[in-house]
């Protein structure tokens, strides 16, 4: 299985947008220090999450609420998770 995931960042005031296998081992690499956008910050957190059947359908499911570019509509999403 694979996971659609949005965590955020207080420090930031930030969401990110991913998919993996493994959240919490994603998580640890988010929050250690690193180059890279997560890099940044060191609280990031899990807000949201799907399961998908394939890394194909994950990746699908990032790219199109990526393509929202809407804050709004991602924070309607977690707040009705």
């Amino acid at each position: 299985m694979h996971y659609l995931y949005i965590i955020y960042s207080a420090k930031l005031d930030r969401y990110y947008i991913g998919s993996c296998r493994d959240i919490p081992q994603r998580l640890r690499r988010h929050n250690s220090n690193h180059s890279g956008f997560t890099g940044r910050a060191d609280d990031w957190t899990l807000v949201y999450s799907e399961v998908h059947p394939s890394k194909h359908d994950a990746a699908i499911r990032e790219r199109e609420i990526k393509a929202w570019k809407s804050r709004t509509r991602i924070e309607q999403m977690v707040r009705h998770a």
